[in-house]
C-alpha cells in the first residue's frame, strides 16, 4: 500500500473514532430530573428565551453556610470578588457570612466596589501594574471609602515596592501594602530572604507605605498527585514555608505581625485549615457556586449553584457532519449517544453539558458561538424551545457573558442581578 493511501486510511479511521465515539457504547442519555424540570418551568415563567446565567440562591447560601461552619470564627473570611462578579451577588454573600472583606483582581472592578460598597475592606489578589494603581486613584471620587485605611495593594518584588513608594509620594497618598509570598505555587512572589528583606526595608524607610500583611496562596495543594506526596504533604510544606517567611519578616521588622492581614487559602484549600496555621483570614469565592473545575474532594460538601441555561433551536433525528452524511447510520449504530443532534442558542462557553444527561459536543462538526451542536441518544426528548443546562468550568470570566444573572429561588426566578462591566 502506498504511503499516501496508508495516511488517508489512518486519518479516516481516526476521524471515524472521533466521530462515532468508539468505546462509548452505553446509552448515557436521560431527560431532565425534577430539579431541572422545575428550573425550566421557572425560566419559562419569567419569559426568558436566551442564553442565561442562573444562580440557585438556596444552594448559594447553603455553600456559604458550609464555609462559615468550617471557619468557626477561627479565621476571618474574605470573599473573592472575581468569582462572584456582581454587586448584588457579593452583597448577598457578605450579608449572609457577616464579612466586609473582599479580594479584588481588576482595576475597574476595584473602582466600582470602592464606589458602591464604601464600607468594604479590600485586598488585591494579584500585583497590579503601578499604572493601574494610578488609574484607581485618578478615577476614585471621594466617598466614605478611604483607600489608605480600607485598601491593601499586593506587592511581589522589591522593584514593585519601589514603584508604589514613588506613586504614593507623587500622589501624596499613603498606601497599605500586602506582600505576596511564594509558598509552593511558584507563580512569583517573595521566595527568599534577600528579596523579602530588601522589599521590607524600602517599605519601612518610606513615609508613604505601611505594611498591611502577607499573602500565601496555595491552590496547587488540592491537586497534588499521590506520587508527589499528595495534598496533605503539599499543604504541610506550604504552611511550613509560610511560617519561615513570616519569621523572616518579623525578624527584620522586630515586631509581631499576628495582628495584620495574614491571608491564605482559596476555594480548593480552605477546608484544610483547622485553626493551627499562622493565617488570620481565608479566601474563597468559587466554592459558593462550584463550577466544574472545583469538583474536588475538598469541596465534596458543596453543591453546584450556577448553570448556563439556553434554549434548543433545532432538534434533528440524526447527528450528521457535512461531507460524510452517509456515515450517520453507522455513527448511530456504533454510538447510541450520537443518535440525535440538538442545536442550541449560542455555545462555545467554558462549560460542560449537565442536563439532559448524556449530551456532548461533536468533535468533527466543531464548535460554534452561534448555534452549537450537541449530540444525544434517543433516550432524550428535547424539542425546540426546551432548555439545555450547562455547568460553567469557572465563574469569573463566564459569569460576565450573559448580562443579568437570573436568580432562582424555591421554584421561581425572583431577581435579576447585574454583573460587572469590564470598563466599570
Amino acid at each position: 500500500m502506498k504511503r499516501r493511501q496508508l495516511l488517508a486510511g489512518g486519518l479516516a479511521v481516526g476521524g471515524a473514532g472521533l466521530m462515532f465515539g468508539l468505546g462509548s457504547w452505553r446509552d448515557r442519555g436521560a431527560n431532565h430530573n425534577a430539579y431541572f424540570r422545575q428550573l425550566s418551568a421557572a425560566l419559562d415563567g419569567a419569559g426568558l428565551a436566551r442564553p442565561t446565567l442562573v444562580i440557585d440562591r438556596q444552594r448559594l447560601l447553603a455553600n456559604a453556610d458550609i464555609i462559615k461552619q468550617r471557619l468557626q470564627g477561627r479565621y476571618d473570611y474574605r470573599v473573592v470578588a472575581k468569582s462572584l462578579p456582581s454587586l448584588p451577588l457579593l452583597d448577598t454573600v457578605m450579608q449572609h457570612t457577616g464579612t466586609q472583606r473582599l479580594m479584588v483582581f481588576h482595576q475597574p472592578f476595584l473602582n466600582l466596589i470602592a464606589r458602591e460598597m464604601p464600607g468594604s475592606d479590600l485586598l488585591l489578589g494579584k500585583p497590579m501594574p503601578v499604572a493601574a494603581a494610578a488609574s484607581f486613584y485618578q478615577q476614585h471620587r471621594g466617598n466614605r471609602f478611604e483607600p489608605r485605611r480600607q485598601l491593601q495593594w499586593l506587592v511581589d518584588s522589591p522593584q514593585r515596592m519601589q514603584q508604589y513608594h514613588e506613586l504614593a509620594q507623587q500622589l501624596d497618598e499613603p498606601m497599605r501594602i500586602n506582600l505576596e509570598l511564594d509558598v509552593g505555587l511558584h507563580r512569583g512572589g517573595f521566595a527568599d530572604e534577600q528579596s523579602l528583606v530588601t522589599a521590607l526595608r524600602i517599605l519601612e524607610q518610606s513615609p508613604w507605605l505601611e505594611l498591611g500583611g502577607l499573602m500565601g496562596y496555595e491552590p496547587h495543594v488540592a491537586k497534588m498527585p499521590g506520587l508527589l506526596g499528595g495534598p496533605d504533604a503539599a499543604f504541610s510544606s506550604a504552611q511550613q514555608r509560610y511560617r519561615e517567611l513570616l519569621a523572616i519578616a518579623e525578624g527584620e521588622l522586630k515586631r509581631s505581625l499576628a495582628d495584620t492581614t495574614l491571608n491564605a487559602a482559596g476555594s480548593p484549600t480552605y477546608q484544610y485549615y483547622d485553626g493551627k496555621q499562622v493565617a488570620t483570614e481565608l479566601s474563597a469565592g468559587s466554592a459558593l457556586v462550584k463550577p466544574t473545575d472545583f469538583d474536588l474532594d475538598s469541596l465534596a460538601e458543596h453543591q453546584p449553584a450556577a448553570f448556563i441555561a439556553t434554549p434548543v433551536i433545532k432538534s434533528l433525528p440524526s447527528a450528521q457532519v457535512p461531507g460524510v452524511e452517509s456515515l450517520a447510520r453507522v455513527q448511530r449504530w456504533l454510538n447510541p449517544n450520537a443518535a440525535q443532534a440538538f442545536f442550541i442558542y449560542g455555545g462555545y462557553w467554558k462549560a460542560r453539558p449537565e442536563s439532559p444527561a448524556g449530551l456532548a459536543n461533536n468533535s468533527l462538526y466543531g464548535r460554534s458561538t452561534n448555534q452549537e451542536m450537541l449530540m444525544g441518544s434517543n433516550s432524550i426528548d428535547l424539542q425546540p424551545d426546551d432548555w439545555v443546562f450547562l455547568r460553567p468550568t469557572q465563574s469569573e470570566h463566564v459569569f460576565l457573558q450573559f448580562g443579568d444573572i437570573a436568580v432562582y429561588d424555591q421554584g421561581s426566578i425572583t431577581e435579576q442581578w447585574p454583573v460587572f462591566s469590564q470598563g466599570a
